[in-house]
């Protein structure tokens, strides 16, 4: 059953990732992804997702890395291709954001304390890098902040602290072995904190 299950999440996050390639090659100052690379990537995403909700994961959470998984992908793929993360992705995540973790608070009433503390944290410590230094932050960068710091705030306030502390280890990793000053930070800051939300350890 858990196999079953698995591959339909596949089947599904092959079809949202081939949804989401076409958004972006159709979007104003759009990104044209290499062929098949969204539909790959969201399909492994979500059978990971599917897999965990066959073995335990709250229904009332499965949607957070879903989506998040899907956000994600495309967000990796603009700051990879176009050195940028686009307004109509990283703005409408707070709206859907506010209501995932809404429907999760009728479950669990504290996730809606965690998440407004950590969009607060995750994004008001970017936003302080960002003025002092305008060169080591993009304004997507920070944008993306506030909406990952609410979902993974929801799972716990340390969370927040562990994907920020990666997402700088990672992307100097990447600054040091690609041997540019200039990496894409978007990329570290979503893949920790997806890993965060599908792994997390409720009850």
């Amino acid at each position: 059953m858990v196999v079953l299950i698995g591959i339909a999440g596949g089947a599904a996050g092959f079809g949202a990732g081939r949804l989401g390639r076409l958004l972006l090659c159709s979007a104003r100052r759009g990104v044209r992804p290499p062929r098949m690379w969204c539909e790959v990537a969201v399909g492994l995403l979500w059978t990971v997702v599917a897999v965990r909700a066959a073995t335990g994961m709250p229904l009332w959470w499965v949607a957070v890395p879903l989506l998040l998984g899907w956000l994600a992908v495309l967000l990796t793929a603009c700051d990879v291709l176009a050195s940028r993360l686009p307004d109509v992705l990283t703005l409408p995540a707070y709206p859907v954001a506010a209501v995932l973790l809404a429907v999760a608070a009728v479950h669990r009433p504290d996730v809606l304390l965690g998440g407004a503390a950590g969009a607060v944290v995750f994004a008001g410590t970017y936003l302080l890098v960002r003025v002092v230094s305008p060169g080591a932050m993009g304004p997507g960068d920070v944008k993306l902040a506030g909406s990952l710091g609410a979902v993974v705030g929801a799972v716990s306030l340390p969370a927040v602290l562990f994907v920020m502390a990666a997402a700088a280890a990672l992307t100097l990793v990447a600054a040091f072995w690609a041997r540019i000053g200039g990496v894409p930070h978007g990329p570290a800051m979503l893949a920790p904190a997806w890993l965060v939300t599908a792994f997390a350890p409720w009850p």
